[in-house]
């Protein structure tokens, strides 16, 4: 009687040392969140700014089916919304723009891989333009588990206002686009994600509040992991297309974690000047900064690395260059305190227009 009891004592040690080792690998996997990865074509005759070539595709795959665990895009928001546990290898596969080339070349290797991906489609091309999708493919590839989302209705530049046009009648034109754009998706689909990808990449703060109000996600084209301090209205991906398809750096992009930003000092990446007033100020959350080396923390702008300063959980960032017009990012990363060769990745991107209110494709 004595060994039973005292093998059940045992026992019961074991399942609640277990039990607060599950735990406590829980709460750090909290912490970590996803990598999100962002194609456009995967063909070798298009525009090799935004392409991979099959052959750059299927080493991708290949090396994520060894190291990675594929989730539906949903299954990576709904983790960051409600802060549940993600494996930190947990990573997902977005398009967008609805080319032929993605059905032809890129569906039959994530469907030999059993891999889950998102197609963002801008519904007034599809099934017009010889190099989009048609509505029937569209169909049969949801039927196979795909899913599609919102990209407007024609890849406008949402931050580009007409002349004479007040900012709510702005809004109002450019939401009716995405409206009519989710419309259209639910109808040909049968489901409505409310998760729309900026074209360009291109947001700014009112358009971002916008999405938050109306219970949509937005997905930008700014670089980072996803997690569940991520501002919903504009979840990082990282691009793997072009300059950024070479496997050897991408690996390092998708074993990062999210970085727990808390408050931003840049609230507006729409910019009207050339010029930061000010450095940034990056706050991150204190009870999980102590995973990263923020005295290590490095920012990068346009391939120059940039002057920062760290005071407790807090960092600057001095960006004293004149920015372009159009679409640039700085990219700050720091080291982990506890697996080595995996960094923690924050971006903050900036959009500005010319002198006409126009932006660049």
């Amino acid at each position: 009687m004595q060994s039973i009891m005292r093998a059940l004592v045992i026992s019961m040690l074991i399942w609640g040392f277990t039990a607060a080792l599950n735990l406590a690998q829980a709460k750090e996997m909290k912490n970590v969140g996803a990598v999100i990865l962002l194609y456009h074509h995967v063909a070798e005759n298009t525009p090799r700014s935004t392409s991979v070539t099959p052959d750059e595709f299927a080493e991708h795959l290949a090396f994520i089916k060894a190291n990675y665990v594929v989730f539906p895009l949903k299954d990576i928001v709904e983790a960051a919304k409600h802060n549940t546990p993600l494996p930190d290898n947990a990573l997902a596969i977005t398009f967008d723009d609805g080319y032929n080339n993605i059905y032809e070349n890129a569906h039959p290797l994530l469907k030999e891989y059993g891999f889950p991906y998102t197609v963002f489609i801008n519904p007034s091309v599809i099934g017009v333009q010889s190099n989009q999708l048609s509505w029937d493919t569209v169909k049969a590839m949801h039927s196979e588990g795909v899913t599609f989302a919102n990209h407007t209705l024609d890849h406008l530049h949402m931050l580009e206002k007409r002349n004479g046009e007040s900012e709510k009648q702005w809004l109002n034109r450019v939401w009716q686009n995405v409206t009519d754009a989710e419309a259209q998706i639910t109808a040909q689909v049968g489901e409505s994600l409310k998760y729309l990808a900026y074209p360009f990449g291109e947001y700014n703060e009112v358009l971002a509040h916008k999405l938050q109000e109306q219970g949509y996600i937005g997905f930008g084209q700014h670089s980072g992991a996803v997690g569940p301090f991520s501002n919903l209205a504009a979840i990082p991906r990282f691009p793997a297309a072009g300059p950024y398809a070479k496997l050897s750096t991408l690996k390092t992009k998708m074993a990062s974690f999210a970085m727990p930003v808390v408050n931003m000092s840049l609230s507006n990446p729409e910019l009207s000047s050339p010029s930061l007033s000010a450095p940034i100020t990056v706050t991150l959350d204190a009870t999980v900064a102590n995973q990263l080396r923020i005295n290590q923390v490095t920012c990068y702008y346009q391939g120059d690395t940039l002057p920062v300063e760290v005071n407790g959980s807090q960092f600057s960032v001095d960006l004293n260059k004149a920015l372009p017009v159009g679409r640039s990012r700085v990219n700050c990363t720091a080291p982990s305190k506890t697996m080595a060769g995996r960094y923690f990745w924050y971006s903050i991107p900036f959009f500005r227009a010319d002198k006409n209110g126009k932006y660049p494709d």
